[in-house]
């Protein structure tokens, strides 16, 4: 008996099945792609709608919406490890900061960390471990806190003027400068005159790394790279001013 014959049948069948799944399975990953793309598309659509809205937002509104800012930064500022030797706390307020001038854009990443810093002086416990009042005007935190509104108007600055800042790369860079540049040179000033006046003496370079810059890099790293991320998935790539 040829069993050729008898198994050429089920060959040709098993053939065409196999030339189905393959049609099956071509028709599906193409839909499947079509979509990608469509939800793709739809995502970037609504990030630049959302940019673009927010810019074109009355005077009103864009107060409104920078004191919301100022309320995620002082949320931000809760989330707090006290260190036994330094009066500067490390806090993911910062993370907020960097994240505000990027959302806001120019002078309004600013405004949410001046009305944050005003607000807090005029007594709304927002600070650091539920503080607030004038006092922290005399603090050693106080240089921070005005670092944090030129890091702010820094961004914004140039995440608004530079498509190519919002990309990952070159934003971790602007970010690490605005943090451990703009954030720490003023912190440290303010940090050195709190402990002069506290003390009656000037302290040293290495005591004030110790206490205002070393203990916090690493965990000022991890938000850098975090915001820097979040950076490029939000931010559109493409300029705020019309939509294509």
């Amino acid at each position: 008996m040829n069993l050729n014959v008898h198994l050429y049948p089920i060959f040709i069948k098993n053939n065409s099945l196999i030339a189905d799944l393959k049609v099956l399975q071509k028709f599906t990953r193409k839909r499947g792609d079509t979509m990608e793309i469509s939800i793709m598309n739809n995502y970037y659509k609504k990030r630049f709608t959302f940019f673009k809205w927010n810019r074109e937002q009355s005077l009103t509104n864009k107060v409104i919406i920078a004191f919301f800012m100022a309320c995620i930064t002082g949320i931000c500022a809760q989330i707090i490890i006290p260190l036994p030797w330094t009066p500067v706390p490390i806090t993911a307020q910062t993370f907020a900061v960097l994240m505000a001038g990027v959302v806001l854009g120019r002078y309004w990443g600013g405004m949410s960390m001046l009305i944050y810093l005003a607000l807090g002086i005029v007594g709304i416990p927002w600070f650091a471990g539920m503080n607030g009042g004038y006092e922290i005007i005399f603090s050693a935190n106080i240089g921070y806190l005005i670092g944090f509104i030129l890091a702010a108007l820094f961004l914004g600055e140039i995440s608004d003027k530079k498509i190519k800042a919002r990309n990952f790369t070159p934003m971790l860079g602007l970010m690490i400068f605005a943090n451990f540049a703009i954030i720490y040179i003023p912190g440290l000033i303010g940090l050195s005159t709190f402990l002069y006046f506290a003390k009656g003496s000037i302290p040293s370079i290495w005591t004030l790394l110790i206490m205002g810059l070393l203990p916090f890099v690493l965990g000022d790293l991890i938000k850098i790279i975090g915001a820097a991320g979040l950076t490029k998935a939000i931010t559109p790539k493409e300029p705020y001013k019309k939509i294509d």
